[in-house]
Formats: structure tokens, sequence, C-alpha cells
């Protein structure tokens, strides 16, 4: 019997998650059947029950209702929790489960694919919107050296870091938050970039010395080099897109709602060769 899934989202033709989901149920031998939902600006609650309706399993959630779908969540995970924010719903007898499977696709993609690890590392994070707080938590678990949290508006990257000094009272990471002109005579092993500024070409006001030798950038977003990969490409840094936290935040989704692990890297192969054709 096919069981279905979707991702929701407003735009959502763009997205790659049909394709992902069901290269894994291919790979894994599961019968689903997995689609693109265009839910209305005002009308995402109602999207989600009208997919319950219909029998659905589960659901991805993607721009802009992430703190809609933590918000319409009967029961949390502790790491949505940790977000604030939900991107993996699971349509059980009870109601409905909320996840958050960005941080652990972030720390899957870096650690077992680039195989870069976090630990005894100094990480800048860029951003303290939603991507941000989506993955902080899982960073900090890996045990950075440091942990630096940069933005625009530096009062919401404070914010950040006192949530996370009054939740963990035995927090063995260096945090902090900074204004950019403060990162003058700094230097990070891995910079990640979790603003949007890649969707309209803005470049962001890092120093030119920033990097770390052999110090790894990484920017969420996938498909194109951003001018933060452009950047980081001509001050030393290896540099890689989001498109394996994109598959790797997919699989951890799959994982729940069916209890099997796919494997990614063929995936992620599959791809880069389609972006070579």
């Amino acid at each position: 019997m096919t069981d279905f899934y979707a991702v929701i989202g407003n735009p959502i033709e763009h997205s790659k998650s049909p394709v992902i989901h069901h290269a894994f149920a291919q790979l894994t031998h599961q019968d689903i059947q997995y689609e693109r939902v265009l839910a209305p600006l005002d009308a995402f609650n109602e999207t989600v029950h009208d997919l319950i309706s219909h029998g659905f399993k589960g659901a991805n959630v993607t721009v802009p209702f992430k703190l809609e779908a933590f918000a319409i969540a009967n029961r949390l995970t502790e790491r949505a929790q940790d977000a604030g924010a939900v991107n993996t719903l699971i349509f059980d007898a009870e109601g409905i489960i909320g996840d958050n499977t960005d941080g652990v696709g972030l720390v899957r993609d870096i650690t077992q694919n680039i195989g870069v690890a976090f630990a005894g590392k100094r990480v800048l994070l860029i951003g303290a919107g939603g991507a941000s707080e989506g993955v902080l938590h899982p960073i900090l678990a890996e045990h950075p050296a440091l942990l630096i949290i940069t933005n625009r508006t530096l009062d919401k990257a404070l914010n950040m870091v006192k949530r996370v000094e009054a939740r963990d009272e035995m927090l063995f990471v260096s945090i902090n938050a900074y204004a950019f002109d403060d990162l003058h005579g700094q230097q990070f092993d891995i910079v990640i970039n979790a603003t949007s500024a890649g969707l309209t070409d803005s470049h962001l006001p890092l120093p030119t010395g920033i990097f770390a030798p052999n110090a790894l950038a990484y920017d969420m977003m996938y498909g194109r080099i951003t001018p933060f990969m452009a950047f980081a490409l001509d001050h030393g840094a290896t540099v890689f897109g989001g498109l394996g936290m994109l598959i790797e935040q997919a699989a951890e989704a799959f994982s729940l709602w069916r209890g099997v692990r796919p494997p990614t890297a063929p995936v992620i192969e599959m791809f880069k060769q389609q972006a070579k054709a």
C-alpha cells in the first residue's frame, strides 16, 4: 500500500524534495508517493489538515512556514524546541509531531560527506534567523572550541547566545555574538553562511583575513556560486554549497517516517552528475 508525503511551501515549484525522496524510496524499496504542495500564505494550517484528512503520513515544511509548523504541532521533539522552528511533520493517531532535521543535516554533510570535524575548531555562524537557529545546537553538540554568531542586527545574535546560556548551564563551548566590524583580526576554521544573502547576490561585510589556513566555507544555499562562496574562494578557503545538507536533512526526515535510513551518497552523486550535464 502506497503511503503519501509532501513538501509544503510558497513558492514550492523549485523544490527538489520529491526527486530526493523518490530516490530514497527506490534505494530502500519503500512504497511512497511524494508531492509538492503550494500552501496559500494565510492557510498553512488548513493545508496541513487537508493533507491529514486525505491520509498523508507526514510532510516537510519549507519557507515561509517553519514557524507556523512549530505552532500547530501537538508534540515537539527536543531539537525542534531548540530551533524554535519545524521542518518535518509526522502525522499519527495522536496528532502532529514536529521535528527539525536541518541541524543534523548540516552536521552530517560537513563531518561525514566533506570530512571536516567541528571538535576543537573555531566556528563562525553568519546570520541569526531561522536557518541559524536550526543548526546552532547540533553544532554546539559537536564541541567546537569557539562559536561566534555574527549578524547585521547584533541584538538578534546576542539573544541567540543568551538563550543558549540560559538552557545550557554546563556549556563547555565558548560562544559569543559579534558585529561584523568586531570580526577584524579574528580567524575561523569553519565559516557557515546561514543568511539568505545569496538569493539577492548580496555581499557580506566580512574581513578579508577571516579564513584560517585550510578553512572550510559553507553556504546553505546550493545550485550556484554565491558572493560569499566567491569571496571565500578568493581568500583561500575550501568552499561547499548546501546540497549535501538538503539531502542529509531529507534522509533524516525519511528515516523518521519510514524507520529506515536511506544512503545519501548515491543521491548526492546523482545531483552532481545532473549539474554537469
